[in-house]
């Protein structure tokens, strides 16, 4: 199949703390919890999910032992777990990839506007970060689900919830999930590929640079496996488009002890850049340092 319009919707990561890492991210980032799933207890996981403008961040964390989140935390401590992203038809993509032997699934999760479709990292260059693949369905109330920066979105539970929820999306439409960094495994150090293999697993198009994937609001940029260094989900840009907003952001890192000698933020594992969004489309490479 060719490329398709792709969007990464939303990234998951995993804590052994999630109240710390809520107190965190929300004090840091000065967002706030947009809702708490209570599917998700039946995988021994509890979790919240925070708004960066019209997509999401999601911190899950078991309490029950013998998950697969509670054994990515027991390998790696916190850090990445998933990578979610959005498309037009997630269903033609499954039977694509299933007819092809090219990818496995997992989990499949249908309500009445959604699909939600998770495949098996192994085989599938990212670090052991479960990639999903999902779509919503256009209706007269959701016409473009794709290209609507705060459209409906699954995760955040039932289509009666939506309005509620798109208003406190628009609260913060001044943050921008502009990128994700994923390290592939040790050894592994051909970006090349694993840009073409998301290509032709998920749709999603190669970018301008080498090891880049370009999706319709972010990128996702792979670096080579180290030996000694963690895989997986390793950095996550988010653009701020008000310059005293992004200044008060570094400070409250500061204040929280999050923000290294190398004035870079760390949180739950992750490495988190903060920079100037100046305009649609347009980043600025300036970066507040403390």
């Amino acid at each position: 199949m060719l490329p398709t319009p792709t969007r990464l919707r939303q990234i998951a990561l995993v804590a052994e703390d999630l109240e710390k890492a809520t107190k965190l991210l929300t004090t840091v980032i000065g967002t706030e919890v947009i809702y708490t799933d209570p599917a998700v207890e039946q995988w021994g996981l509890k979790n919240i999910l925070l708004p960066i403008g019209g997509d999401i961040i999601e911190v899950v964390s078991p309490f029950k032992p013998d998950t697969t989140a509670s054994r990515l935390l027991s390998k790696r401590g916190d850090g990445g777990y998933m990578i979610i992203m959005q498309t037009s038809d997630a269903i033609t993509r499954r039977k694509y990839l299933e007819e092809n032997n090219m990818a496995r699934v997992i989990f499949t999760h249908k309500t009445e506007d959604s699909i939600c479709i998770q495949y098996h990292p192994k085989g599938i260059k990212v670090g052991g970060v479960i990639p999903e693949l999902d779509s919503h369905r256009p209706s007269s109330s959701n016409p473009n689900p794709l290209e609507d920066p705060f459209s409906p979105w699954h995760a955040l539970g039932p289509p009666s919830n939506h309005s509620q929820h798109s208003q406190v999306m628009k609260k913060y439409s001044y943050l921008h999930m502009l990128s994700v960094t994923c390290r592939l495994t040790p050894g592994d150090d051909d970006i090349v590929n694993a840009t073409g293999q998301w290509g032709n697993l998920f749709g999603v198009r190669r970018g301008d640079a080498k090891g880049e994937c370009q999706f319709i609001n972010a990128k996702l940029t792979f670096l080579p496996g180290r030996e000694g260094e963690k895989d997986g989900l390793v950095e996550v840009c988010i653009g701020v488009e008000n310059d005293a907003q992004l200044a008060d952001i570094m400070v409250r890192a500061k204040a929280n002890g999050v923000l290294n000698e190398d004035s870079q933020v760390e949180i739950i594992g992750i490495r988190w850049k903060f920079i100037s969004f100046q305009n649609q489309g347009e980043i600025s490479g300036r970066q507040v340092r403390l």
